[in-house]
């Protein structure tokens, strides 16, 4: 009744199968493993396809290096836009009690029957607005008696001097020259002695 089971077909008491069976399952696996490794492996590329991987590459920095410069440019012309709007700001702003100055000024000149106050105030005005202006940066041309400079002076019209000194120098100033941290905004306007 009892038959005589061989070695090999003892079945494994988890899985239900024979030594035979699971060898076989084992080399299965292992045959599925290679196939798998062979499959993970690229075949060589040519030289030419890696050369287009390259260019395709270098192409795709291009692009982006471009994307991104044009995103500078713009940011910068945005900037520099904000910036000249806003450039007389604080100069403005600091003008504004000199501005309330000139308008104190102007009421007491409503009323007013002595000149001699009126006068000091609006010296006291002037001083003002100068060093405020000064405090910017602004300074006043020293041109009388000085040698004419084109770079500074505008000359209006040449006189005779009155003597050898005078001669090539500033004799009258018309119009006032500013310089606005030392560069020339505003030539002066002068005689000069011929």
């Amino acid at each position: 009744m009892f038959s005589k089971k061989k070695k090999n077909d003892i079945e494994d008491p988890i899985t239900g199968n024979t030594a035979d069976e699971q060898v076989t399952n084992v080399q299965a696996e292992e045959s599925a493993d290679a196939a798998s490794t062979t499959e993970e492996v690229q075949p060589e590329l040519s030289v030419e396809e890696k050369l287009q991987q390259e260019v395709a590459a270098l192409n795709d920095k291009y692009l982006r290096l471009f994307a991104e410069f044009d995103n500078y440019k713009r940011r910068t012309q945005k900037e520099r836009v904000e910036l000249l709007q806003t450039a007389g700001k604080d100069v403005i702003v600091s003008m504004l009690p000199v501005l309330d100055d000139f308008d104190r000024a102007n009421k007491a000149m409503e009323g007013a029957t002595d000149v001699a106050p009126i006068l000091e105030g609006l010296a006291l005005v002037h001083h003002k607005l100068k060093s405020t202006l000064g405090q910017k940066g602004l300074k006043e041309m020293e041109t009388i008696h000085t040698p004419f400079d084109t770079d500074l002076h505008e000359a209006i019209t040449k006189i005779p001097a009155p003597n050898e000194e005078l001669k090539g120098k500033v004799m009258d100033e018309l119009e006032k020259g500013y310089t606005l941290n030392d560069k020339v905004i505003r030539f002066a306007k002068v005689v000069v002695g011929s």
